[in-house]
């Protein structure tokens, strides 16, 4: 039974990608052969974007930031002023990740502004 669940979750996978893909081909086609300019393909590329890979940088170096300023500051909590360690370190990773990951949000701006 769990083959068959697998094979069923793979197979719709597979095939929502090649509808994709084959249905993409198929548009580019009609459009060359309609004499269409090829650059139309290429709308959604921003010419001065950040490349890929920076972006992905600064964004896991940010998030892993605020992880580590969450740990310490929920340590501190934990410590000094009493929080239950249950409560104090899931909560302040959390918040921190979310404020690393909005600071890394921002500084992507910033980095495509230029």
């Amino acid at each position: 039974m769990e083959v068959a669940i697998l094979a069923v979750i793979f197979g719709t996978i597979f095939g929502v990608f090649y509808l994709y893909l084959s249905t993409r081909n198929k548009e580019r086609l009609a459009l060359i052969e309609k004499g269409a300019d090829a650059t139309i393909f290429m709308k959604g590329i921003a010419k001065n974007a950040a490349p890929f890979w920076k972006v992905f940088i600064l964004n896991l170096s940010v998030l892993l930031i605020g992880v580590g300023v969450g740990i310490f500051i929920a340590s501190i909590l934990h410590y000094s002023l009493g929080v239950d360690e249950e409560v104090a370190y899931p909560g302040t990773i959390f918040l921190m990740s979310g404020i690393g990951l909005f600071v890394g949000f921002n500084l992507t701006k910033q980095l495509d502004k230029e």
